[in-house]
Parts: C-alpha cells; structure tokens; sequence
C-alpha cells in the first residue's frame, strides 16, 4: 500500500438546529406563555493526533467531513440536542492550512485543532421573551456550520532520519537496526516513501528512538528534482541525522558532500543538527581501500555493513547516544495552533443589480424579526444602522430605492427611515 503525505479535506460543521415558536397550550389558560425550545448548537469538526494512525491515505479516500446537525427545539420548553463533534484522527506531525493560510502544526499525541465550528442554535421564543416583547411569535433559525477546504501535510516526526543519495544503504541499515522490513533492491529509488522503525534495547536498560528511513535525494533536491522536498520536509522533523554514504561508491566525498550542500539548502539550520557518518557496504572493500576512504570523509565517522551485521550494534548505540543528546538540548514539541483575529461582522457585495449583505450576526437579526410588528422592523433598523450596514452599504455604491438582500429577505435602501419589506 502507498504511503500518504498529502491530503486535501472538505470540512464541514454540523448546522445548528431552529428554534421553536410554541405557545403554551392547557385548560383554562387559552393565551399562555411562550414556551419554545431553543435548538442544539451544531457539532464541530476536530483534528486530533493518534499515534495508530500511520499516513493521511484514509482522508485522502474519504475527504468529505461533516459535524452532526444541531437538533431543532420543541415546544414544552425543550431544547434540541447539541450535534455531536466529528471527532478525525491524523498522524502525528501533520501541517494543517486552510484558504487563510496556516491553522496548526499538530505534534504530539492528543494534540487537537478545530478546523471547523458548529452553527449556533436558533433560540427559541421562550428564550426571546423580554420585557420589550414578553410573547414574541417568531424563533431564531439555526446558523449554519463553518466550511473549510483543508490542505493537510504530513512530515514524519522521528528521533533520527538517515540520509543519503539513492541506494547508499538507508533501508538496509533500517532493517538490521529495527523490527522493520523496508523493500530493498539494487537499483535506485527503491524506497519511494518514508519508513519508520524503533531502535534501542527492547529490554528498556538502554536509549530507544524512533529511527526514519527517508527516499534518497539527487543533487538539486532542494530545487524539487528527483522527490525533492517530499523527500526534504519529512528530514526537517529529525533531531538527528546519519549521513549514509555508500563506502564503495565511486566518490563517497562528494556524494557526502551533495548530501550537505543540499539540506543546508533547503534548511540552512539542518547543517547544524547533531549528526554522524554512517559509511556502508564497508564488506566490498579491503582494508586498505576502506580506511583510505574512511579516512577522506570530514566528521565521525562510523563504518558498517548492514549485509554482514559488522558494526551495526556500535552504530545502534551511537545514535541513541545521539537522539539523547539532541532530545535534551531540544525544546519539547508542542503543537502550534494559529489563533486569528475575529471576523468581520459583515461583509456587502454587488450582486446582480443589488447588494448582498452577509454575516452571521446581521442574517440572524433578520431571520428573528416578525415582519408582521413594525415594532420589531423599526428595532431592525436600528441594529442595522447601529452595526454601520446602512454606512456600508453607501460606501460600497448604495442609492436610495437599490434592492439589498440580507438572508433570504429583500429590502429597499432608504437610509434613516423606516425598513419596508420588499419580500
């Protein structure tokens, strides 16, 4: 099965449910109070980290995700019920953007972010009754949810990630270093995907990390050739690096040397992660030729052969060492949740040969005013003018007689008079 970095999600939160318009109704009392249920606030839509979920390949097949619906109120006083939230797991390390930029950097397992708020719930007219109006007839209509189109990104969250050109060793390393079993071949590119495996003593007496085996870069990766940065952003979550560098290549100096050239490239703070040399297929050479190679490489330097098993336990326990060491002098991950301004409470656009108002707060206004009772028209027109619609409106080109729309109600522009119903 492929593995999955990269998803797109249709987010959307349950609508809250209406209010209900109820009067109470039992012998000897014909005109009673009002007793309308308010409706339940619609359910949102979660992000939360799960470290069982491994890849976004379950989003990318079903990205249509919805919150529950609010449920409408009733008479006798009863509330709907709240939707419930829709609860989506992600893996550990997922980059979540919305059409507003960035909404969060999910680290760490439990971490969460709402991407998409419920609808409020319409109130009831048990709810609207106030001195001004102490038997309203009418009840709000439920807001509908938030909708997001969601880009999700994952970067594999790992102690130590091996780097090296293509077909250097990398997987072969990862499988006699861990459980894992990576396909490995003698030809390049065979690892296409990111592979993670555990490492350390499985008795707990010493370090366990979490080892990344990444696809090989080429020279220009950083520019996007070869796998470029599907291959770069998965490295930028390592601690720790082990430059993997094929010891019976032709030019083991300059394939290092590419590798270098093109983190500090793309990341100009991964050239200085704590890292070692992991020179492989150290079995093809003999011990001449070996330590002269060896030798040329510029840092520590840690031969092996993942083939015959010669040094790997010492390679094991340097990079624990290793990811110890970096842990410790790494700030702990948390995950980062973008908080964002409010939004306007209105916007107003040209729509055909009118204008459109559009926000929350002003469509709920319309949509609980009784049309029937110029008492509640002319409390409209306050609130509209008092929330600058009126000004707006005028800025954005309104003359008296143009046809303005605010929910599904249209009205006449007269401003500072009387609000008329022209639905």
């Amino acid at each position: 099965m492929d593995f999955v970095d990269e998803a797109t999600v249709l987010a959307r939160a349950g609508r809250g449910g209406d209010g209900s318009a109820s009067f109470l109704r039992q012998p000897y009392e014909p005109r009673g109070r009002p007793d309308g249920g308010s409706g339940g606030d619609g359910g949102s839509v979660v992000l939360e980290v799960s470290t069982g979920i491994r890849d976004l390949r379950d989003l990318r097949d079903h990205p249509h995700r919805r919150g529950e619906d609010g449920a409408n109120g009733q008479g006798k006083d009863r509330d709907g019920a709240r939707g419930g939230d829709l609860v989506v797991p992600v893996p550990d390390g997922t980059i979540v953007r919305d059409e507003r930029g960035l909404v969060a950097d999910l680290v760490g397992e439990g971490s969460r972010v709402v991407v998409a708020r419920g609808g409020r719930g319409g109130r009831g007219n048990a709810a609207r009754a106030g001195s001004r109006n102490r038997a309203p007839r009418t009840a709000e209509r439920g807001e509908p949810g938030e909708e997001h189109r969601l880009e999700l990104e994952l970067r594999v969250v790992a102690d130590v990630g091996l780097v090296g050109l293509p077909n250097a060793g990398k997987s072969t390393l990862l499988a006699a270093l861990t459980a894992a079993r990576p396909k490995v071949a003698a030809y390049p590119f065979t690892t296409l995907t990111p592979n993670l495996g555990v490492a350390g003593d499985p008795e707990g007496e010493g370090q366990r990390f979490v080892l990344a085996d990444v696809p090989g870069l080429i020279e220009g990766a950083h520019e996007g050739r070869g796998l470029g940065h599907r291959f770069l952003r998965h490295v930028s979550r390592c601690r720790a690096l082990a430059m993997v560098v094929d010891l019976a290549g032709e030019d083991p100096s300059a394939d290092l040397a590419t590798v270098r050239a093109e983190l500090a490239a793309y990341d100009p703070s991964m050239a200085e992660r704590p890292s070692v040399i992991a020179a492989t297929k150290v079995d093809l050479l003999d011990e001449a030729e070996r330590a002269r190679r060896a030798g040329a490489l510029a840092g520590e330097v840690l031969e092996v052969s993942g083939v015959s098993g010669e040094g790997v336990e010492r390679l094991g326990v340097r990079l624990g060492d290793l990811a110890g060491e970096a842990a410790a002098a790494e700030p702990e991950r948390t995950p980062y949740v973008v908080l964002r301004p409010g939004r306007d409470p209105f916007t107003v656009s040209r729509e055909g040969g009118g204008f459109r108002v559009r926000g929350r707060v002003v469509e709920r206004w319309v949509a609980e005013t009784d049309f029937d009772d110029p008492g509640e028209i002319r409390r409209l027109q306050r609130r509209l003018a008092r929330e600058g619609v009126e000004r707006r409106l005028a800025e954005e080109g309104a003359r008296r007689g143009d046809d303005v729309t605010i929910g599904d109600r249209a009205f006449e522009f007269f401003p500072g008079e009387e609000v008329g119903d022209g639905g």
